[in-house]
């Protein structure tokens, strides 16, 4: 039997360990999926928008493979914590795969940045996700005070953010956002979400599918600004684009034809109905400074920018100001060191060959990676599925040497033994049942418990 852990159970984490299980060639390989939280899915369950369901129905499949009679999920044990480190992870199992993806936001750089009413993306989609770590640090209150919002990036997290900004009450209380952060969205004041990027509609990295949803929006219309556009070479004629980014350009060009959407209320019945949005995409202003007013977030101020010939930008010392009092940035995530495991600062990743980790430039036996902190933050759901077939190979074939080392006979034991308190798939199932019972409580479909404590109760139920 060859024993193997996984840490992660986001999609990089369970495609290694479909991987491992429906392959033939190497008998008998047993793998335990084990996660920080006492719930699976990663990013599907706290990183995708509630109100995409068919990317979040993926869970379903998910569920398919850590059902597997080989495949085990172990929650709420964390690498790191109760001495529980890389190496002595290595005595319960004869190789483990880190699939922990990329858990830091990047930051802009720019003066004003940490003003009251400027966080990360990342902060606001864990706050409506209901990720245990979150807090809620003011969302509520600034959303109902707040105007306008600027969210920075043009992205498909901008896209999401966008959106759940612009969404009326009605359309999220079918999802699974937690109550509390439901009751601050529906009282939100917000009437106008500025999107902006600092390169042109050609070059963004939304996907198509995400930005026409933007311009499907019952209660939100989308503006651009043509003078944005123009600055765009490729966007008069678009046919030379890879396929996304041409298609991206069509919807651009359609919203800026009016051609998407009949004609929505003007702004001023906007801000006044008490329902409807609007969402301004923007192009070619990079962030310069978050401007403040008595201590808080007023508005961002960027600067205008060119295309410089070689598939960036350049400033162009003009300035505009738009006006905010929530700033949101979404420009790219960024892994972070796990004690114990080698870490490369300039790419953000373990150093790897194949997946293989490589302490001092040779492979360490029995360490893998797999998914963003492998590969970076590139890509979408699907691409970790080919990446982790990649790593899962090198394990396999890595499998005759693997198995000649001893490792304990129950890993669970041992790490009860070593003071963890695993949850394991039936913990989970209790958890999602105390979900569907919280929703229905209060009127709802399931709706997600957002604190550790209720978490960890309701897997003790089981």
């Amino acid at each position: 039997m060859l024993r193997v852990a996984v840490v992660g159970s986001g999609p990089s984490g369970v495609y290694t360990a479909q991987s491992l299980v429906e392959q033939t060639r190497v008998p008998d390989v047993r793998v335990h999926v084990l996660d920080r939280l006492p719930c699976p899915y990663g990013l599907v369950r706290y990183g995708v928008a509630p109100d995409h369901e068919k990317i979040k129905s993926l869970q379903n499949n998910l569920r398919t493979v850590l059902e597997h009679e080989r495949i085990g999920f172990v929650g709420n044990v964390e690498i790191g914590a109760n001495g529980l480190t890389p190496e002595r992870l290595l005595e319960l199992y004869h190789a483990v795969v880190y699939c922990v993806g990329a858990a830091r936001d990047r930051r802009l750089g720019v003066p004003g940045e940490d003003l009251p009413g400027s966080w990360s993306a990342t902060d606001f989609v864990s706050w409506y996700s209901a990720h245990p770590d979150a807090v809620e640090n003011g969302f509520g209150v600034t959303l109902g005070a707040a105007r306008s919002a600027v969210v920075i990036g043009v992205g498909n997290v901008a896209v999401d953010v966008a959106r759940i900004l612009a969404r009326g009450p009605e359309e999220l209380h079918p999802t699974d956002v937690p109550q509390a952060a439901l009751g601050a969205l529906a009282a939100s004041r917000v009437r106008t979400v500025h999107m902006v990027g600092r390169r042109g509609p050609s070059q963004a990295k939304f996907t198509t599918k995400e930005l026409r949803e933007l311009g499907a929006m019952p209660r939100a219309r989308v503006e651009v600004e043509p003078a944005d556009l123009a600055l765009d070479p490729a966007y008069a004629d678009p046919a030379g684009l890879p396929a996304v980014n041409r298609r991206n350009v069509e919807v651009v060009r359609a919203w800026a034809e009016g051609a998407l959407r009949e004609a929505a209320p003007d702004a001023d019945a906007a801000a006044g109905d008490g329902r409807s949005r609007i969402i301004r995409v923007r192009f070619f202003l990079r962030p310069a400074e978050v401007l403040e007013r008595d201590g808080r977030v007023a508005g961002v101020r960027f600067e205008r920018t060119v295309p410089d010939g070689s598939g960036g930008v350049r400033g162009t010392g003009a300035y505009e100001d738009i006006e905010a009092q929530l700033v949101l940035r979404a420009v790219g995530y960024r892994g972070v060191p796990l004690a114990g495991l080698p870490f490369d600062p300039a790419r953000g990743t373990v150093p790897h060959a194949a997946g293989r980790v490589l302490r001092d430039g040779a492979p360490s036996p029995g360490e893998y990676v797999a998914g963003w902190i492998k590969r970076g933050p590139t890509g979408v759901i699907g691409t970790n599925r080919p990446c982790a077939k990649e790593t899962a190979t090198s394990l396999l074939d890595d499998a005759p040497l693997l198995a000649r080392r001893p490792v304990a006979d129950d890993p669970l034991v041992t790490l009860r033994a070593w003071g963890h308190r695993p949850v394991e798939w039936p913990g989970w199932l209790s958890i999602e049942q105390a979900e569907a019972t919280l929703g229905r409580t209060l009127g709802r479909g399931p709706v997600k418990i957002a604190d550790w404590p209720g978490l960890l109760r309701a897997a003790e139920s089981a």
